[in-house]
């Protein structure tokens, strides 16, 4: 018998047409080694026929490998790299006063892109940014959290928008995700999966990483793959910005000795620096010592515009938006305590900025030190938004808090977290004076994706063996949906037309890969028209104008009433080809270019499942989603049971509820965790302690409300029971734009065998969220516990669970309750 050797042409079948174009396979067809590299647009490849021989006998008979698929000839690596929550004004590669040599470095190895923008908010941008589609398209409209029933907002990415990650995999690379997953819906989070839409069912074969908005970084809620594991137990000062780092490292270095010619793609997105800022005290003291916040918010502002300018990422004719001093204080209008604590919550965060710029640098260096940096695309977003202004007015020791609409006064922050400010004991953020100095030359913030302080974000590419400008500077208009085209480009992969069966939506960005010539550095962008919309705040950028609505809510506040109609919303426009950072509204001047753009938005919002509008922000938080707990409002558990995220777990925020707890204490008395919720910066405990039982409320780390028996529990089977009455109206006011029904206060009483053995009066309770990033468990507590004066995680159960129930009594509104709402909600909208 013969082989083909060589290059050999096979027509391949496919599934439900009679045959594909002919693919071209590599080597000796049939053997082991032989490779193709595929057309692509039919994903995953279809089967390629059987060319040996099958006789009744295998002495008679000849076998044929299908070929391996690889990609292209010379596709390089890719490494794309984004960081979280960080403006344009930020890193030292744009300006800024952090040291960030690892940006710098792929900056001055190949191009910085001043002009491109994300949608304001982490998962929209991170959706758009894995898609090559609009956020709104894939289900994005906001955070997962945040998700509600309409297609542009469900946080569910639809099968007809393949990831990158699915893309490539299936051309032959090894795909990877390390870092934050805010990409997998609230409620398909848990052990229970689906896991469709985790990275590992959205084509990155290896994932590393959170899943959630962020993570405390010394426990985090850490997955490889699907499965939760606890690396840092056991070893103090252990943090995910560096473990994260050796394990990317470990794992390209697995992949070059397996298969040295094997192409990766790996996509790096640490939760630096969203809050909780967390980096380690060697981080803290290097830029301590630097002293590069003394003189405040206002002359951070000015260095920062002037490095710009040296370093050409501005025009020199660009004007710095000015100070918005009917919001902000002034630098010098603050007293001596306000400077001593808000310099510490910058000097934190810009120690977190410039750890994290480090361990990625460990990751491009690792790619340097196999040998393959010449032919690896590097790719390294600062910020998925800008940098946010969470924090409030004051900064928070506490992330939990602010979503609860708590804030925490400057002389509490100094007295009992300062020297604790960024250790495992708190979770914190900065004032918002720093967030705005950190975006300029620009206003506004992250959620605000009208303006460019909320979207603008620096960006480095290199790619040794393709771009000869290194140092260069490109100022042509992007987006996040720019990503996925620019990479298809540069590996020769096509863009699918079906995937598993179905047909794929278009890609909706424009490849980039014609800056990285020369000869196009100051060609026309080839895109032209991009929106962008974050919770009601909207604007249309066309072709150098953009017409942006006035800012109606300052992001921070999170828990105020919100319009009900942000569609009418007052335009603002800005010629871009003059006014670089939106400085001089000229809609009075343009009135028929400003129709012209409001056309254009509503069309484009049409087109790609924006509407409709909702300017709701933190209360969107407790809408009803079809987690496993929808529609439920009986819970039992019969065993130990770990790591169910918030999404997936009931909640007893804003109701009445019932815990009851069979056990069987042991001899010598029962002592551990029964069912707990959240951690240490908020939620809730059951737990019997040296006997005694116990139930505790953490309030946001703030407050911390405990009922408690005064005797043990004898040995024996029991039933220990939490019946909670609450006062309030519950989540339906925030149907009529009113919160006067959650949050609000109940009665707890702890019984043991049903007696009454400790009762008291919550004044309030948390009304949105507990600690997101914890879980909740059964029969142990996982990461940090809720009162660390009690025990300290894992605090298993020592005794037998029999059965542990819950119980949900949701307020209902009644007909009156109703009629009362909607004449308050309509007394609102007379008096605005």
């Amino acid at each position: 018998m013969r082989f083909l050797h060589s290059i050999v042409f096979l027509s391949a079948t496919f599934i439900g047409a009679s045959s594909a174009p002919a693919q071209q396979i590599n080597g000796v067809a049939g053997s082991p080694s032989a490779t193709v590299t595929i057309k692509g647009d039919q994903l995953p490849a279809p089967p390629f026929k059987f060319g040996g021989k099958i006789e009744k006998n295998a002495a008679q008979s000849r076998p044929y490998w299908p070929p391996r698929i690889e990609p292209p000839k010379g596709a390089p690596n890719v490494l794309l790299i984004m960081t979280d929550d960080s403006g344009f004004g930020v890193p030292s590669t744009f300006g800024g006063v952090i040291p960030t040599p690892s940006l710098d470095r792929i900056a001055n190895n190949g191009l910085r892109y001043t002009n491109f923008n994300s949608t304001a908010l982490c998962s929209p941008t991170r959706a758009a940014l894995i898609t090559g589609r609009n956020h709104h398209s894939v289900g994005f409209g906001v955070i997962a959290e945040q998700a509600t029933g309409y297609p542009g907002y469900n946080s569910v990415i639809p099968d007809n928008k393949a990831t990158i990650g699915r893309i490539l995999k299936d051309n032959g690379y090894r795909t990877s995700w390390f870092g934050k997953d805010h990409n997998t819906p609230a409620f398909e989070a848990s052990q229970n999966g689906p896991f469709d839409q985790w990275p590992t069912g959205m084509g990155f074969e290896y994932f590393y990483g959170f899943v959630g908005g962020d993570a405390n970084q010394w426990a985090p809620n850490l997955f490889r793959n699907t499965t939760q594991i606890y690396p840092f137990l056991g070893k103090p000062g252990w943090n995910l910005t560096t473990a994260m780092a050796d394990d990317a490292i470990a794992y390209m270095n697995r992949i070059n000795a397996l298969a040295p010619e094997q192409p990766f793609f790996l996509y790096y997105v640490p939760g630096g620096t969203h809050a909780p800022h967390h980096p380690t005290p060697e981080w803290v003291k290097k830029i301590g010592d630097m002293h590069l916040f003394d003189k405040g918010w206002n002359a951070l502002r000015d260095q920062i515009y002037e490095n710009q300018k040296k370093l050409g990422v501005i025009p020199q004719n660009a004007k710095m938006t000015p100070w918005p001093h009917e919001l902000l204080k002034n630098w010098d209008e603050l007293s001596a305590d306000e400077k001593k604590l808000y310099i510490k919550q910058a000097e934190v965060f810009a120690a977190y900025v410039a750890y994290t710029d480090h361990e990625i640098g460990r990751v491009i260096q690792a790619v340097e030190d196999m040998g393959k940096l010449d032919n690896t695309l590097i790719i390294y977003i600062n910020g998925d938004n800008g940098t946010s202004a969470e924090g409030q007015l004051v900064g928070t020791p506490n992330e939990v808090a602010m979503f609860n609409g708590v804030q925490v006064p400057v002389e509490d922050q100094l007295k009992y977290f300062y020297d604790k400010w960024g250790t495992d004991l708190t979770y914190p953020h900065m004032a918002v004076g720093w967030a705005w100095a950190f975006d300029t030359p620009f206003s506004w913030t992250k959620q605000i994706a009208s303006h460019f302080g909320g979207v603008r974000q620096g960006m480095a590419i290199s790619w040794p063996k393709a771009i000869s400008d290194k140092g260069g500077v490109r100022n042509q208009f992007h987006h996040m949906i720019d990503i996925v085209p620019t990479i298809l480009e540069a590996t020769h992969i096509a863009e699918p037309k079906v995937v598993d069966g179905v047909k794929q939506s278009p890609i909706e960005g424009v490849s980039l890969m014609y800056t990285f010539d020369k000869a196009n550095a100051d060609a026309p962008s080839r895109h032209k028209t991009q929106y962008f919309e974050m919770m009601g705040d909207h604007a249309i950028y066309h072709d150098g104008w953009i017409a942006s609505a006035k800012v109606m809510r300052p992001p921070w506040d999170v828990m105020g009433k919100v319009s009900q109609d942000p569609a009418a919303y007052p335009w603002e426009l800005y010629d871009l080809k003059s006014d670089w950072t939106q400085s001089k509204n000229v809609a009075d001047k343009n009135p028929a270019k400003v129709k012209e753009l409001e056309k254009i938005f509503w069309a484009e919002a049409k087109k790609y499942q924006v509407l409709p509008l909702d300017a709701t922000v933190a209360t969107r938080l407790v809408t009803p989603r079809p987690s496993i707990t929808a529609g439920r409002n009986v819970f039992t558990w019969t065993m130990p049971l770990t790591g169910t995220p918030n999404g997936d777990a009931p909640s007893v925020l804003d109701a009445s509820y019932n815990f009851k707890a069979e056990v069987d204490i042991p001899d010598g008395g029962g002592d551990g965790m029964l069912v707990t919720q959240g951690g240490r910066f908020g939620g809730y405990g059951f737990y019997l302690l040296k006997g005694k039982p116990v139930f505790t409320w953490n309030l946001v780390d703030l407050k911390r409300v405990r009922w408690e028996g005064q005797e043990p529990v004898s040995p024996g089977e029991h039933t220990l029971e939490f019946d909670f009455k609450y006062d309030g109206l519950g989540i339906g006011t925030l149907a009529f734009n009113n919160l006067s029904g959650i949050g609000r206060s109940g009665t707890g009483v702890l019984k043991v065998d049903g007696k009454v053995v400790a009762e008291q009066k919550m004044e309030r309770t948390l009304p949105l969220i507990l600690q997101w990033d914890e879980a909740l468990d059964i029969g142990s507590d996982t990461l940090t516990g809720v009162n660390d004066a009690d025990y300290r995680p894992p605090f298993a159960f020592n005794g037998k669970i029999g059965k542990i129930t819950l119980t949900i009594d949701r307020p209902k509104l009644t007909a009156e309750d109703e009629k009362r709402l909607m004449e308050a909600d309509r007394n609102n909208k007379a008096s605005e």
